[in-house]
């Protein structure tokens, strides 16, 4: 069983952590938040006070963090993670952050004789506790195959997007798809009240015809048609809205750099911002029904 350090024990990164344990894997977690560090303890990891003290011996280090700058603070900076790991340790970064970041500690870990890759997920919380996540994976191949045995611990659907980078960029071109249709189908289901048309009538006739969405079918912005849906638990996260509109934001900044048009991504941006700035940032993105009913 491999030795592994997880930088990032928070409401993704816990679970996945868990269930690297669960199969028998020795895990040293670090995380700045106490009681993340006590559960991660109560799931059978060790604590560490920091990441020198987690990531040294390690085999395999992953990283689930906010954003770039952790991102560069826990690889690159004094004390950091180059500076005590192994060589020829793997490094596997889960964080959401800017595709130039991920390639920049990405290289600088290449150059340092370490093996890198970027594997944002998709799945949320609940695919992080069940381990059916979607790992969206850039790096060298050799890297995406020594690191897939532990990725599949966590995930059931991992695909190596290509290059460096190139996770990041899946990751944020997918997420800005459903933030968008999440407005659309919010939009339907409003304008549905309006007019006097059933929540579940609706749901019935668009489940099954072209406005058939994962927005729609698995996660329905209204209570009732889709029991596991957040709009059944006064919208509790779920995807926080918080999280959505960084992703819209890292989007919208490579669309910039890359010289796309992305309109309404732009427009799914300002309005989640504007739903984060009045109280909606902790409910989860589905909530977004919430700023369109006027509330």
């Amino acid at each position: 069983m491999a030795h592994i350090a997880f930088l990032g024990l928070g409401n993704m990164g816990g679970p996945m952590a868990a269930n690297l344990i669960k199969a028998g894997h020795s895990v040293v977690g670090f995380d700045p938040v106490e009681a993340s560090l006590e559960r991660h303890a109560a799931a059978g990891g060790s604590a560490a006070k920091s990441i020198a003290g987690a990531v040294d011996g390690a085999d395999v280090v992953v990283s689930m963090l906010p954003t770039g700058a952790h991102v560069h603070a826990a690889y690159v900076e004094q004390g950091g993670v180059f500076a005590v790991a192994r060589k020829g340790a793997l490094f596997i970064d889960c964080s959401t952050i800017d595709v130039e970041d991920a390639r920049e500690v990405g290289n600088a870990a290449k150059a340092a004789g370490f093996g890198f890759i970027d594997a944002p997920v998709s799945g949320g919380v609940g695919g992080a506790a069940a381990g059916t996540l979607t790992f969206m994976v850039g790096g060298d191949e050799a890297d995406v195959e020594a690191a897939r045995p532990f990725l599949e611990l966590m995930g059931k659907t991992i695909v190596h997007a290509g290059g460096l980078g190139t996770g990041q960029a899946a990751k944020i071109c997918n997420n800005m798809i459903l933030g968008i249709s999440m407005i659309a189908v919010a939009e339907g289901f409003v304008l549905a009240e309006k007019l006097g048309l059933d929540a579940q009538k609706l749901y019935d006739i668009s489940s099954k015809s072209s406005g058939q969405c994962w927005s729609m079918t698995s996660y329905c912005p209204v209570p009732g048609p889709v029991p596991a849906s957040p709009a059944n638990r006064d919208y509790a996260p779920g995807f926080a809205a918080a999280m959505m509109l960084k992703d819209l934001k890292l989007a919208q900044d490579a669309a910039r750099t890359a010289g796309a048009s992305t309109p309404l991504g732009a427009q799914a941006a300002q309005l989640y911002q504007v739903f984060c700035q009045n109280g909606g940032a902790a409910t989860d993105f589905s909530g977004i029904i919430k700023l369109l009913r006027g509330a």
